[in-house]
Order: C-alpha cells, then structure tokens, then sequence
C-alpha cells in the first residue's frame, strides 16, 4: 500500500511549493485539492491521466472514500491544501481515520500565507525591544474560539499580531483589537489580500482605521490582517550581529 502524501500548496505563487511537494504532484495518480484557496497553475505539474479533484465540492467522507478506494488500488495519492496545512486545514480529522484503518501518510510543509503577507510588506515579525511573540489566531464567526482565545483577549498582550479567515468581520477585528487596551488607534496595521498571488494587494493603515481602510479596498475575502508594533519605524539591533556580542562563531568587541 503506497503512502498519502498531504502536501503544502504554499501561499500562493506556484513556484513556492516545496521541491518535495512537487516531485509528489508529479508522481500522482490522484490529487485531491483545496479549489478555493490553492492555486490551480499547481496541477500543471500533474501526468497525464492523473485523476484531479476538488476538495472545495466535497464533504469530509467523500475525500476520505476517495483516498480510501484510490491507496488500496495502488494509487499514488496527493491532498494538496493551501499554505502549510497545520494552520486551519483540517487535516487532523483526515489524519484520524487514516490510523484508525491503517493507511499510512505523510506530511510535507508549506509556505504559509502569513509568511507570505511578510514578504509582501517587507516585515519582521519578530523585532528586538518590539515584539519576540506572534499570535496567529482568527475572529470568532460562523466558527467559535475557545473562550480563552476571544480576539480582545489576545489583543491585551500587543505582540505581533497575525488574523486569518477574518476579513468580512473586520469591524469586529478592529473593535477587539482596541478593546484589548494594548493597541491604540494609532498602532501600525495592514491588510494582505492574496499574498504572492499575481492580484496581490497590500494595504497599511492603523487599528483604529483598519476597517474603513479595507472597506475603501474593496477587500472582502481571502486576506490576512496584521497589526503591531512590528510594522512602525522604532526598534533596536539585534545582538546576533552586533559587534559587541559573541557567538559560538566569532568573538565580540565585549571580550
């Protein structure tokens, strides 16, 4: 019996998929994909007479059947979700079945699209006297969040903050943000609509502008909302290459 490959589609452009993932689309005999997020210029890498299916007109059990029937055929079989699939893909419920009826699987990482909405605003993160912590977490909607993980909650501790599938709450997001008292009005914030896809669009503005900024874009869907300290002016040089700092490779001015 061959192994499920879950695979990583990546952010977005398709030439961020992973060599791994590729090599696996190119050996498929069955793909099964995430239609509304993962870029369809990825089935490209498909061989001929590979079966392709989209995932985004299926229920859980439909997948499964597929996967099921396609692995005990001898089929070379690939679950391609969007970005990095530990990040709301919904593989852990595939994942359960699978051992509990012995089929085995592996999973091969993604570039996430909060990796992605990084590189589109040229950002860190992570910024030394600013913000060493992200939260990566979504507004409570049609989906709830542990009562632990309301937004306002999280929002109290103003590191860096990384909101997916949350853009048509957006008045809500801004409201939580600030209601958490840690960011102001004034705090930098911005908006990635379809990181590394060619429609790519950025938009920058504060917490307590956020909303009307997005309304004004137009952007409705498929955007990642990022607010901190991260995205201002102010911060201090890290200490891995200070001068004055040593490293396990090379003697600082401090010894």
């Amino acid at each position: 019996m061959k192994t499920i490959h879950f695979v990583g589609a990546g952010s977005g452009a398709a030439d961020l998929i992973t060599l791994r993932g590729k090599q696996y689309l190119e050996e498929a005999d069955t793909i099964i994909y995430a239609g509304s997020l993962v870029n369809p210029k990825l089935l490209d890498y498909a061989k001929a007479g590979c079966s392709i299916y989209n995932s985004a007109k299926m229920t859980l059990e439909e997948v499964l059947e597929v996967m099921r029937q396609d692995v005990k055929a001898d089929k070379q079989v690939v679950r391609l979700h969007t970005g990095d699939p530990c990040l709301y893909g919904a593989i852990r419920e595939q994942m359960d079945v699978l051992d509990a009826e012995g089929i085995p699987y592996d999973d091969t990482p993604g570039v996430s699209s909060f990796c992605g909405a990084a590189a589109a605003l040229n950002a860190e993160y992570t910024l030394p006297t600013v913000s060493q912590t992200v939260i990566i977490t979504r507004m409570e909607g049609r989906t709830p969040v542990p009562e632990k993980e309301k937004l306002a909650s999280l929002a109290a501790h103003g590191a860096t903050m990384v909101i997916f599938l949350s853009i048509g709450l957006v008045d809500k997001v801004q409201q939580a943000l600030l209601e958490g008292g840690a960011y102001t009005p004034d705090t930098p914030a911005a908006v990635v609509y379809k990181a590394t896809w060619p429609e790519e669009k950025t938009v920058r503005c504060t917490v307590g502008t956020l909303a009307e900024s997005v309304h004004a874009a137009g952007i409705t869907k498929t955007a990642l909302i990022v607010a901190g300290g991260f995205l201002g002016r102010n911060y201090e040089r890290s200490k891995l290459y200070d001068p004055a700092f040593t490293t396990e490779f090379r003697k600082g001015s401090d010894q």
